[in-house]
């Protein structure tokens, strides 16, 4: 008998203009470290959250995608420290922290390429 696959994880591929810098800014504002790096790659992580950087000089850059530059919806736990984190830093917060009528406190950043991610903690919702 055959074992039923189980998705246990994701990565996001990313296109960026200039590899070092954009791996500067994951590691050093949003606090990522280097898993590898190589051949125009470097693949970083934050605890469970992975994104592989590839560089693409000469692509559209996600600015340019407006909306469609959401990438991810990261799920965390202890949501206001993460945020507190990122507004003592030099990074960009599209939307502030709030909570949603679909029972999770959010809040959104852009990164220097232009890609948006909403950070997301499950909150009690009488209404839900």
């Amino acid at each position: 008998m055959s074992k039923q696959p189980q998705i246990i994880g994701s990565r996001y591929v990313l296109a960026v203009k200039d590899l070092t810098i954009s791996a500067n800014y994951y590691q050093y504002q949003l606090g990522f470290s280097t898993l590898w790096s190589g051949k125009g790659w470097h693949f970083l992580k934050r605890e469970k959250f992975f994104v592989m950087l590839g560089e693409c000089p000469d692509d559209r850059s996600a600015f340019e995608t407006k909306n469609h530059s959401y990438f991810a919806y990261i799920e965390v736990d202890g949501i206001d420290t993460l945020y507190d984190e990122y507004k003592l830093k030099d990074i960009e917060i599209k939307s502030g922290l709030e909570n949603m009528p679909w029972g999770q406190r959010e809040f959104s950043i852009q990164t220097i390429d232009g890609h948006r991610i909403m950070f997301g903690e499950e909150i009690e919702n009488e209404k839900m």
